[in-house]
């Protein structure tokens, strides 16, 4: 978090769930107790302390006593197993692990016996939303209570070790098992610089008031929640997104800043219209978007909803953001992620280390400067194999443009290689989308002993409909070529994604190439 004081705060900054609200002022009061009580159990500085929490007001207290000592936050997916929980506790060497109290009892006996324990109560703001029983919500008898454990404590008022040391994130795993990317600290003026790239980036300020409807153990929402309360702006956190849920908060609160991602435009867009026209939005400024493919009829659509406040950018866990791209300029370059900011690079890559000129497609690369520099902990060789140049890559595929304005146009490791044409499936799903019958998809390659590869499509059906794979194939075929369009449909209740709208493909994928590899 920042190094303010907590009386550096405007009196009406604030964060709220549900309807409970507490000044940032309060917020970091009770941030500094519990960085007591961390330091009296033995949380030193450049240690990590696990946070196992859906998103709640205790979540962004803990961030705020881990930031004060100096440590790492390990944020960690609630979605995962035991036995991935175990396996990031022991990977990060987390010397503590703060839970909500229904997440903890399903994982108790899977979490190591070295590792410090602290529950808190799950609020009715979260039990609510996903029907969880009460019993299930109170803290379990022998572990300590996180709320007595800041009731109990007296502020730490040293704060020269806050903002030192950043999360270390771990990725969503999708290709084995998953990395903490761990930012390498700065000087402390250096740190202060970048806090402020990082706010001007998102145009976030005092006064500014947001929503934060992503699940904050993701990276691009995590990184959003903690600079708006390093801005002293104010913060609503919601549970789960609810899509008309969320233009009742903007209206309500007259919500200035929101960070989205794709999924949930769709979402909202698909609200019907009496829907949409009950709710003022005319307080929104600057609206950002990133972390997915968003096709170019539901980004039109959004503008012509919303207006000219739409910013879209490509940044990636490693890197932290890259480049932004405005309304105007997106207009002006459909599909653009705009040019890279200061102290950012980007050159374009042939798989055999040539450097690309402008519209040719390659492996993107970013070069960093005056930011923190990252590793993978545990596992330093990996982070060298992404590393070409003193520039790095997160295996997205792209291009640059003659006035160096980004396009992106895949993940390299889904391209599919169909009779050694490559294909993008990410071209194909904004394609697929766009059906009014189809509520969310996924294209993937499998096998096929004529042309290595062949496409085949996930399909959600929108609710009330049924569309059938021929109705699905000719709409494609009035958008793509017929190289593209695949000819194999399953269709699912529900694709397997992340609270972030994060598509696990792995998932969808793994079952067609058990026992066989791809050269990707």
């Amino acid at each position: 978090m920042n190094s303010a004081s907590d009386s550096s705060f405007a009196a009406d900054s604030y964060a709220a769930i549900n309807g409970r609200r507490v000044s940032l002022e309060a917020l970091w009061h009770k941030g500094s107790c519990l960085a007591t009580f961390f330091r009296a159990q033995g949380v030193k500085e450049d240690q990590a302390v696990a946070i196992l929490m859906r998103n709640d007001l205790a979540f962004l207290e803990c961030t705020i006593a881990i930031s004060i000592l100096g440590a790492y936050a390990v944020p960690l997916n609630w979605h995962l197993t035991g036995p991935e929980i175990d396996y990031i506790l022991r990977d990060s060497a987390a010397v503590m692990l703060v839970s909500h109290a229904d997440l903890y009892r399903p994982i108790a006996s899977s979490i190591p016996d070295s590792i410090l324990r602290v529950v808190a109560r799950t609020p009715e703001e979260i039990s609510g939303p996903y029907n969880i029983a009460a019993d299930q919500c109170e803290v379990p008898p022998g572990v300590m209570d996180l709320e007595q454990a800041a009731e109990t404590s007296e502020p730490l008022l040293d704060r020269s070790k806050v903002g030192s040391r950043n999360s270390i994130l771990y990725t969503s795993g999708t290709t084995g098992r998953p990395k903490g990317v761990r930012k390498l600290p700065l000087p402390a003026e250096e740190m202060r610089k970048n806090a402020l790239v990082s706010q001007q980036w998102f145009d976030l300020k005092p006064g500014v008031r947001t929503v934060m409807a992503g699940p904050m153990y993701h990276s691009a929402p995590n990184t959003y929640t903690r600079q708006v309360v390093n801005s002293g702006g104010s913060i609503t956190l919601m549970p789960r997104f609810d899509a008309e849920q969320l233009l009742a908060i903007i209206a309500r609160d007259r919500i200035t800043h929101l960070h989205l991602v794709p999924t949930m435009m769709v979402r909202l867009l698909r609200l019907p219209d009496e829907v949409k026209k009950r709710y003022d939005l005319s307080s929104l400024q600057f609206v950002v978007h990133g972390a997915a493919a968003c096709s170019t009829e539901t980004k039109k659509a959004f503008i012509d909803w919303w207006g000219p406040v739409i910013h879209e950018y490509y940044g990636a866990t490693e890197t932290g953001m890259v480049t932004r791209s405005s309304t105007q300029e997106w207009l002006e370059r459909p599909g653009t992620l705009g040019k890279a900011w200061p102290g950012r690079s980007i050159r374009i890559y042939s798989e055999d280390g040539e450097v690309l000129g402008p519209n040719q497609v390659g492996e993107i690369y970013v070069g960093l400067q005056g930011v923190p520099n990252f590793t993978y902990h545990n596992a330093e060789e990996q982070r060298l194999e992404i590393d070409r140049d003193g520039m790095v890559t997160n295996g997205d595929v792209g291009y640059l443009d003659e006035d160096g304005y980004l396009f992106l146009v895949d993940r390299k490791k889904d391209i599919v290689i169909s009779g050694g044409v490559n294909i993008y499936p990410a071209e194909i799903e904004c394609a697929l989308i766009e059906h009014p019958g189809v509520a969310d998809c996924a294209v993937i390659g499998i096998p096929d002993e004529e042309f290595g590869e062949k496409l085949l499509a996930f399909v959600k059906p929108s609710a009330g409909k049924q569309p059938s794979q021929i109705d699905i194939s000719t709409f494609l075929r009035g958008k793509l070529a017929g190289l593209k369009v695949p000819k194999d449909y399953v269709f699912l209740d529900e694709l397997p994604r992340d609270d972030s709208g994060k598509l696990m493909k792995r998932k969808l994928r793994d079952p067609y190439w058990a026992g066989r590899s791809r050269m990707i």
